[in-house]
């Protein structure tokens, strides 16, 4: 009996400490106009603490009812929803489990038979939950089949033909599809992917360097060769069967220029058309480097090309005026179309309104020479600045990869917002036309044949980071309509007209809020993709806060009701923060999607996200010592579209941060986090969709649970299909590569990285075989294990 009268004083006191949390911030919540959940049920938690303490029925009582109560409301509030049952009841069953025990110990005392009952259910309570969390929630399968014919009766012819065996581009194909026609991996046989090889790059941060590594490299395949970028830029030639290293180029490039956003993501190859068969340079690789160089190396050799700009380089930075390293950098491959290399860059986000131009310009694939610019503030002075002069500075930058049509002869661009990405008073009219944009431009000379916005007047970062996609899209009495798929961070996919930018599936221009600053003023309306699913969950709200217990919960309702949050497109505030939902990281990022042009099938990897922004004043900008990055008091890692930012020459500074507790490290809306989702473009309907990612790698406190829990995890890194009816993904928090089955979207296969796999993978076959391919390098922002990994997978000889 001593033991359960201790055991009774503990619940008696753990009830207290909870009712003093609860009826505290229970209140405090009420008065934001919050649930009053949590001051009704801290009050009579804290009557039963005090009666159990003197050992009363009543307390008992009054705790059971409290549990009841508590499961009403979480009916009343989640439904179904396993994840919203965790954090109402996590605490209180295990409360429940210990008053049961200690039962005997009250005055009246109820027998151990009672006693046991109770635990037991409350045991087969916590069993059954912890049974749940391994099932994976808001799973969908329409049922339907997979389409078993093209969108269109007669597709176009493709654009450059390669080897079914080969992985030419970095998305595949010239269109970005991401789709590749091998089918010697099926779902039947997958589950014996073994590792064939490993490389590693080398490229790694040295000993007491500030990490911001991001090895989003995918590999290209031509003929018997991989060709891989590490890091910073070096091109690596390995045999595709072995994976030994032939050949490495060291560009030259410096830690110093590294990017805190990105590192290099891809290569491009080139036949040149002046360059005979067997001289040097006839095939070539061709990168932009992240210290604003474009080089050119023989493919062959790994040699520079000496006839293409200066000994096999050209200089980038010429008129972008004064920067420092790391302020901009090319991160994406150039797409090169019809001999016109079209090169990008990013700057870094979140540092000063007149930043360096997010010029465009275009190259000649021979000699590296230049040809035309679109700057955008002078749209038709398509010549290089003058001594002494430069591109117009604080204009949208480009940093996504783009992707080329040959036969209309034109790039299209995804684009960013102007610089100080969060305030856009100082914005020109010309910024404001083709900010988070797709922006068609002729690959001649550098004209804009059509501009499509998917964001006006942009103060979210919703800056188009993903590579569209080309593929032919059904037309009026059986013709054919060339296309373009425009993924976005809103997690709306757009559908356009790729010679007109004319929108071919419903697109409604939407209310959007009003300005908080006023003398900002935000657009009227905002353009929704409602002709395709979307990306996303609902808008949110304090009934899907979240957390692991009642405790963290109820922080993060606080913390919502605190915020300005008006759903999607909420202006930036300065009087207290708001919620950005999407987050700059939600919907589609860089990773794209991929697009089976058999079948009419798209799969996309998406997140879900949400930011906690704020603007921020000059003064208590330089109270934090926020510096933008060519500021000589700037320290590493400070600043950038990844936290705050300086926004120097504006009235505000910007602090960003994701929707969490730095306490738990948990964010604050119900997983998942991380989702999956294929769409019939037939029907433009979800065939099934899926959590991504598990908790393996994550946890309270930045701790990995080891579970293979499939809550959805944040993901980085595209999908790829295969005609053997996969999708290969990795991607996501937990180190994983993974297989889907395309009918139904079951996982059929996974294995776990040495670090992060936030790259896109690919496929080809050498010598009859079929190769998997990952980069593992993980992210720092992703808080990934950092890498230097190229991993390739393929079945057991017998097959």
């Amino acid at each position: 009996m001593k033991g359960k009268l201790l055991l009774l004083r503990i619940v008696s006191v753990l009830l207290l400490l909870t009712s003093i949390v609860m009826i505290a911030g229970g209140g405090y919540l009420l008065s934001l106009s919050g649930s009053s959940y949590y001051l009704v049920a801290g009050i009579f938690l804290l009557i039963s603490a005090i009666q159990l303490f003197r050992r009363k029925s009543s307390g008992a009582i009054l705790f059971f009812i409290v549990y009841v109560a508590t499961i009403l409301w979480t009916i009343d509030e989640s439904g179904t929803d396993y994840w919203g049952w965790v954090p109402r009841l996590s605490l209180l069953t295990v409360y429940g489990f210990l008053l049961a025990l200690s039962l005997p110990a009250l005055q009246r005392q109820p027998s151990n038979k009672l006693s046991f009952g109770l635990a037991g259910i409350f045991i087969v309570i916590f069993a059954v939950a912890f049974g749940m969390a391994f099932i994976p929630t808001h799973s969908f399968n329409s049922g339907d089949a997979l389409p078993q014919q093209p969108l269109v009766k007669t597709p176009t012819p493709s654009q450059a033909e390669q080897p079914d065996s080969d992985w030419t581009y970095y998305g595949r194909d010239a269109d970005a599809s991401r789709f590749s026609p091998l089918s010697q991996i099926t779902p039947d046989n997958v589950g014996q992917l073994k590792r064939a090889w490993t490389y590693r790059t080398g490229d790694l941060p040295a000993r007491g360097q500030v990490n911001k590594w991001a090895a989003e490299n995918t590999p290209i395949k031509v003929g018997d060769a991989v060709y891989v970028c590490s890091a910073r830029n070096n091109i690596i030639k390995l045999d595709a069967k072995t994976g030994k290293k032939i050949w490495e180029h060291n560009t030259g490039v410096k830690y110093e220029s590294i990017p805190y956003t990105a590192a290099c993501k891809g290569l491009s190859y080139y036949t040149s058309t002046h360059t005979p068969a067997g001289q040097a340079c006839h095939t070539r690789l061709i990168v932009g480097t992240l210290d604003e160089r474009l080089v050119a190396v023989d493919s062959e050799t790994g040699q520079s090309c000496q006839n293409f700009g200066d000994q096999g380089q050209t200089n980038l930075l010429k008129g972008l005026g004064y920067t420092v390293p790391g302020f901009v950098a090319v991160t994406a491959p150039v797409p090169i179309i019809n001999g016109t290399i079209v090169v990008n860059h990013e700057v870094l986000d979140g540092q000063r309104r007149w930043a360096p131009s997010g010029v465009i310009r275009g190259y000649d694939a021979e000699t590296g020479q230049f040809k035309w610019a679109w700057d955008v503030n002078n749209p038709t002075d398509h010549k290089e600045p003058a001594a002494g002069k430069e591109y117009s500075r604080g204009t949208p930058n480009s940093w996504a990869t783009m992707v080329g049509d040959n036969r209309l002869g034109v790039v299209y661009v995804p684009t960013g917002n102007s610089a100080a990405d969060y305030y856009s008073q100082l914005r020109s009219a010309n910024e404001n036309k083709v900010s988070s944009s797709i922006v068609a431009i002729d690959v001649k000379t550098g004209d804009v044949r059509w501009v499509f916005q998917t964001v006006h007047k942009d103060v979210w970062d919703y800056d188009i980071g993903s590579q569209p996609t080309l593929f032919d899209f059904p037309g009026p009495n059986g013709s054919t309509i060339p296309a373009i798929i425009v993924p976005t961070k809103r997690g709306q996919t757009f559908v356009l007209n790729r010679e007109t930018g004319k929108p071919l599936t419903p697109v409604e221009e939407k209310a959007a809020p009003a300005a908080v600053v006023k003398e900002d003023p935000r657009a009227p309306t905002q353009p929704w993709s409602v002709g395709m699913p979307r990306l996303g969950f609902p808008d949110l709200s304090e009934r899907k806060m979240w957390g692991l217990t009642m405790f963290d919960q109820l922080a993060c309702r606080i913390k919502f009701r605190q915020a300005r949050y008006e759903g999607e497109f909420t202006p930036p505030s300065l009087d207290k923060p708001w919620i950005e939902y999407p987050g700059y990281n939600g919907g589609s990022d860089w990773g794209s999607v991929a697009y089976n042009p058999q079948n009419g099938v798209l799969i996309a990897n998406w997140n879900n996200t949400p930011m906690y922004d704020q603007l921020i004043t000059r003064k208590k900008a330089d109270k934090l010592d926020l510096q933008s990055i060519d500021s000589p008091k700037y320290k590493p890692g400070g600043g950038g579209a990844e936290g705050n930012g300086a926004m120097a020459d504006t009235p505000y500074a910007i602090q960003v941060s994701p929707f969490y507790l730095e306490s738990t490290q948990m964010l604050c809306n119900e997983p998942p986090y991380g989702m999956i989702t294929a769409i019939d473009m037939h029907t433009r309907k979800v065939l099934w969709q899926h959590p991504l990612g598990s908790g393996e790698k994550n946890g309270p406190f930045g701790l990995p649970t080891h579970m293979p829990i499939t809550v959805g995890t944040p993901n980085n890194g595209g999908p790829i299909i295969t005609a053997g009816g996969l999708t290969f993904v990795a991607a996501t928090t937990d180190n994983k590569i993974r297989a889907f089955d395309n009918r139904t979207g079951k996982e059929v296969w996974s294995d776990t990285l040495p670090a992060g796999g936030q790259a896109t993978p690919m496929t080809y076959s050498a010598g009859g075989k079929q190769y998997l391919v990952i980069m593992a390098g993980g992210h720092h922002f992703m808080r990934t294990h950092v890498g230097d990994y190229v991993i390739a997978y393929t079945l057991p000889d017998n097959h």
